[in-house]
C-alpha cells in the first residue's frame, strides 16, 4: 500500500515540473532576429532612421467606353393580341377562317344561327313602316285640322319606338357573327361547327406579330434610371447567335409589392439584326434582356482592386514623385498618396472613377495594406513577381538545410 502511494506521489510531481518547464520555454523572452534581404545581408531600409520600402504592384487610371445598364430576363408578345369570344349563346353554324392562317380586319371568322334574329329584324321593320305610314298620316290631318296636335304627338313618339325597337334588333343580329377586330394571323381554333357555346367562352386567338413587344422586371434601384426612349438589347434562347434591338415604350408607375420590381415593356425594332431574316418572332419566347441607361465614351478606369474602402468612403492609393527635402534616400523615386474618389460603374472587373483622378494616374493595385501613411515610399515590381519571391525564399532555405 505504501509503495503504491508513493508511485502516486512521484508521478504527480513529474507532471507538475514538466508542466512547469514548458510553460518557462514558451515564456521566456526571445532575441530579436534580424531582418535579411535576399543575399543574407541586412535589406533595404533596415539601417537606423531609414524607412521601409514597400514593394507593390500598380496600374495606370485608363479612359475607355463604359455603358451603364442593366440585366433582366423577360418574354416576347404582340403588339395585338386577343382571345375571341362570343357575347351572346347559339350554335355555331360556320368558321371562315383556317388555323394559322391569316385575316383581315372585319372578317367574320366564327358564324353563330341567327334565324330567330334576322326574324325579329323584319319584325321590326314591319313596325317601323307602320309607325312611318301613321306618323305621315297624323301629319296631313293635322294641317287640315281634322285631328288635334296631341295625336301627331303620340305617332311621332310610336315612330321613335319603333326605330329603337330596329336597331336593338339589327345589334343583337350583328353579335352573332365574331369578327376580326385587326389583321393578323387566326391561332387553331377551339370549338367546331355545331357546337352550342355560351357567351364569353374562348373560340380563337387572334394575333398580329408584325411588331413585337418584350415585357420585363427590373429592380426597384433602377427606377429612376429606366425611362421611355432608352435603348435596350436583348438575345433569344430560341434563335442563337441573333440578336435584336428594341426601345423602351412604357414603364409601369407602381411597384410589385412582392418583389418590389418594375415593370418595363420595350418594343422590337424589326429592321434590327435578326429581324431582316425573317426571323420567326412568336410570343412567350424567353429573351435575355439588357437596358442601356447611359454611355460615357471617355470614362476613367481602374481594376476593381485598386479601391479601398474606409468608413464609408473610398479611397485610391497613387504613386506620386516624393517632394523635395523630405529626408528620403535617393534611391527612392515613388511615395504613396491617399486620394480620395466618388465611384461610378463597375463593369467585369474595372470600376470607374468619376472623380478624384486624371487619366494617366498611377494607383496602387496590390500592397496597400503595408502603407500606412501618405509618403510612404515605394517600389514598384512586377504583378505577381513579389508572391513568387516570397514563396522561393522556403524553398531556398528547406534545400539549404
Amino acid at each position: 500500500m505504501a509503495s503504491k502511494l508513493t508511485f502516486t506521489t512521484v508521478a504527480v510531481l513529474g507532471i507538475a515540473l514538466a508542466g512547469g518547464t514548458a510553460w518557462w520555454l514558451q515564456s521566456r523572452p526571445h532575441a530579436p532576429t534580424p531582418i535579411t534581404g535576399a543575399a543574407g545581408g541586412p535589406g533595404k531600409g533596415s539601417a537606423a532612421g531609414a524607412p521601409r520600402v514597400v514593394g507593390v504592384e500598380v496600374a495606370k487610371v485608363t479612359v475607355q467606353s463604359l455603358r451603364d445598364d442593366a440585366e433582366a430576363v423577360g418574354s416576347l408578345r404582340a403588339r395585338q393580341s386577343v382571345m375571341l369570344r362570343p357575347e351572346q349563346v347559339g350554335r355555331i353554324s360556320a368558321l371562315n377562317f383556317k388555323d394559322g392562317g391569316p385575316v383581315r380586319q372585319g372578317q367574320i371568322l366564327v358564324q353563330f344561327d341567327d334565324q330567330l334574329q334576322r326574324a325579329e329584324v323584319q319584325q321590326m321593320q314591319a313596325q317601323l313602316a307602320i309607325a312611318q305610314a301613321s306618323f305621315k298620316r297624323n301629319q296631313e290631318l293635322v294641317a287640315a285640322n281634322f285631328v288635334a296636335q296631341q295625336t301627331l304627338d303620340t305617332s311621332a313618339a310610336n315612330l321613335q319606338v319603333a326605330q329603337a325597337q330596329l336597331a336593338l334588333a339589327q345589334a343583337r343580329l350583328a353579335r352573332m357573327a365574331v369578327r376580326a377586330p385587326f389583321d393578323g394571323t387566326a391561332g387553331i381554333r377551339l370549338v367546331n361547327v355545331g357546337d352550342y357555346v355560351k357567351d364569353g367562352a374562348d373560340l380563337v386567338a387572334l394575333e398580329d406579330a408584325r411588331q413585337m413587344l418584350v415585357d420585363y422586371r427590373l429592380p426597384e434601384r433602377f427606377g429612376g434610371k429606366v425611362k421611355p426612349g432608352q435603348s435596350v438589347e436583348l438575345t433569344l434562347d430560341a434563335l442563337p447567335g441573333q440578336s435584336f434591338q428594341a426601345v423602351v415604350e412604357a414603364v409601369e408607375p407602381l411597384l410589385d409589392a412582392n418583389g418590389r420590381s418594375l415593370g418595363v415593356r420595350a418594343l422590337l425594332k424589326r429592321s434590327g439584326q435578326g429581324a431582316g431574316h425573317g426571323a420567326p418572332l412568336r410570343s412567350g419566347m424567353f429573351a435575355r434582356v439588357t437596358t442601356v441607361f447611359s454611355v460615357n465614351d471617355a470614362a476613367l478606369v481602374v481594376p476593381e482592386e485598386a479601391i479601398v474602402p474606409q468608413r464609408g468612403r473610398q479611397f485610391v492609393i497613387k504613386v506620386v514623385a516624393p517632394l523635395a527635402g523630405a529626408g528620403l534616400p535617393p534611391d527612392v523615386s515613388f511615395v504613396s498618396q491617399r486620394q480620395e474618389v466618388k465611384l461610378g460603374v463597375r463593369r467585369a472587373g474595372k470600376v470607374e472613377i468619376v472623380a478624384g483622378v486624371a487619366a494617366g494616374d498611377t494607383v496602387v493595385v496590390a500592397g496597400q495594406q503595408r502603407l500606412q501613411k501618405d509618403g510612404s515610399p515605394l517600389r514598384v515590381v512586377e504583378p505577381g513577381r513579389g508572391a513568387a519571391a516570397q514563396a522561393a525564399r522556403p524553398a531556398a532555405s528547406a534545400a539549404s538545410r
